[in-house]
C-alpha cells in the first residue's frame, strides 16, 4: 500500500519524507558562523550567500540538515542506492519478516533494448510484441520463485535462506537519512539522462522534497548546473 503522503514510483514503489530538519536558514547561518553571526529569518543577502556558496562549492555549511526518507523500491535500484557511501540506511530484513510478493513489472514502454558501448549506452523501446513477452515471462518467474519460497518456508526452512530464490525485482523498503549536499549529489547522479531509468524516478521522486524543504538551495543547485558543492 502506498501512503498518501508519498509520491507513487514504479508499479508498487514510493518515496516519502519521513521527517526534515531542514531549510535554507540553516545554511546561511552555518556559513556566517564564522563571523559569529546568526540570523532568525532569512533575507535577500541570505540568498545571494546560498548562491555564492553553490557556485563556490563551499560545501560544507549544506550539511547542516537532515532528510530522512521512507523508500520502497526493487531490490537491484537499492543496491545502486546503497552504493552512496555518505547517509545511513535501515533496510527492511528477509531474514525476520516474510517477503513481500510484489515484484517489478515495467510498463510496456520501459522494455528497452541498449545500444552501444559500456558508459556510453543508449536505450531505444522493442517491438510492442517483445514487450509483453518480456513482461509475461518476469510475471511467471515472480510467481515461481515465490511459490517456492513459501514452499520452503512452510516446510520449515529458515528465511533467511529461502529468501536466496527470490529475484533482485522484488521490492524491499528501506529508511535514508541524508543531509542535503549528500542529496544534491545523488540527485546530480541518479537523475541524469545516464542513470538507470528506474533509479532515476526515484531520484526525480526525492528531488521534489528538496524543492520543497530547500527552495532557495534547490534553485543555486539547478543554477550550478545540477552539480553539488
Amino acid at each position: 500500500m502506498i501512503p498518501e503522503d508519498a509520491v507513487a514510483v514504479l508499479d508498487h514503489g514510493f518515496v516519502r519524507l519521513d521527517g526534515a530538519l531542514a531549510d535554507d536558514l540553516s545554511v546561511a547561518n552555518s556559513a556566517r558562523v564564522s563571523f559569529g553571526r546568526r540570523k532568525e529569518e532569512l533575507d535577500d543577502s541570505d540568498r545571494g550567500l546560498i548562491t555564492f556558496l553553490m557556485r563556490e562549492r563551499h560545501g560544507t555549511p549544506f550539511e547542516h540538515n537532515a532528510f530522512r526518507f521512507h523508500i520502497r523500491c526493487p531490490i537491484f535500484v537499492a543496491r545502486e542506492w546503497f552504493r552512496h557511501r555518505v547517509g545511513s540506511f535501515n533496510e527492511f530484513s528477509l531474514r525476520y519478516a516474510r517477503a513481500t510478493d510484489d515484484f517489478y513489472v515495467p510498463a510496456a514502454e520501459d522494455v528497452r533494448t541498449q545500444v552501444g558501448k559500456p558508459g556510453a549506452y543508449s536505450f531505444e523501446p522493442v517491438e510492442p510484441e517483445l514487450a509483453e513477452e518480456t513482461r509475461e515471462r518476469l510475471r511467471e518467474i515472480y510467481e515461481t520463485a515465490y511459490g517456492a519460497y513459501e514452499e520452503l518456508v512452510e516446510q520449515g526452512v529458515a528465511r533467511e535462506l529461502a529468501r536466496a530464490v527470490l529475484p533482485v525485482g522484488a521490492y524491499t523498503e528501506f529508511y535514508w537519512t541524508v543531509n542535503a549536499r549528500s542529496l544534491m549529489n545523488f540527485l546530480s547522479l541518479r537523475a541524469a539522462e545516464a542513470a538507470q531509468r528506474e533509479i532515476r524516478r526515484y531520484a526525480e521522486a526525492c528531488e521534489t522534497f528538496l524543492a520543497a524543504q530547500m527552495p532557495v538551495t534547490y534553485e543555486a543547485f539547478i543554477a550550478n548546473g545540477r552539480l553539488a558543492p
